[in-house]
């Protein structure tokens, strides 16, 4: 799961105007795989490159208890509300972020071979899916999409910039699927990685910033950003 991690980020925008700026929920919807990136640098949590280890994806993650064991998620889950909470005193505000950064561990469990863990133990858990691109491609997409769509019906501004967001998030989908694979998990690995997400959420923060809330009363849309 990669671009279909940013759904749930649409969908808290698109329900809620108290929920964070998108960009925000970008970075939430993907925490835990910036921390894991981190701590593999470091090797702290460790990952390797083993193709046909699945269909569809050759990494094999088969040491990260702190960023993608459930507990793990709900420590950076509460962690991240708590900023939240901290910078706005809203605990809707808190909420939708702990949403966001929770339901990555949900979307992976979809897709990963069984190397999810609940609290870091031995037992893992993976539907497998990306054994099955046939199965795994629509759903990433649909989940995408249709949260995206949800997003434009539920805010107002210019076309432009979502359109670019979602231009964006194809392609670098599109890279992940049929590009070539990497040879290596190594810094330039979790460098590519980092790229890909830090330029995905500075177009999120672009898009916020053009478009405000359809329960939002006042006139002036700079003044609603959250």
């Amino acid at each position: 799961m990669f671009i279909g991690h940013f759904a749930p980020a649409f969908l808290a925008r698109g329900i809620s105007e108290d929920a964070p700026r998108l960009g925000v929920l970008f970075i939430g919807a993907q925490l835990t795989d910036w921390a894991l990136f981190t701590l593999t640098l470091g090797g702290i949590e460790k990952l390797r490159i083993v193709p046909g280890i699945t269909a569809m994806n050759p990494l094999d993650l088969y040491y990260m208890p702190y960023t993608h064991s459930l507990l793990g998620t709900a420590l950076w889950a509460l962690g991240f509300a708590a900023l939240i909470w901290l910078g706005t005193r809203s605990l809707v505000a808190a909420s939708w972020a702990a949403f966001v950064v929770a339901s990555h561990w949900v979307l992976d469990l979809l897709v990963h071979r069984p190397d999810l863990t609940l609290a870091g133990g031995a037992e893992k858990y993976g539907l497998g899916l990306w054994n099955f691109p046939i199965v795994a491609i629509p759903l990433e997409l649909g989940l995408l999409l249709l949260a995206y769509g949800f997003y434009i019906a539920r805010t107002k501004g210019p076309l432009l910039p979502p359109l670019i967001l979602l231009a964006a998030l194809l392609l670098f989908q599109a890279l992940n699927w049929f590009g070539s694979e990497p040879e290596h998990a190594g810094a330039s690995f979790s460098a590519t990685a980092f790229l890909a997400f830090g330029i995905l959420t500075a177009l999120a923060f672009w898009v916020q910033s053009t478009r405000w809330h359809k329960n939002h009363v006042g006139l002036a849309v700079g003044s609603v950003q959250r």
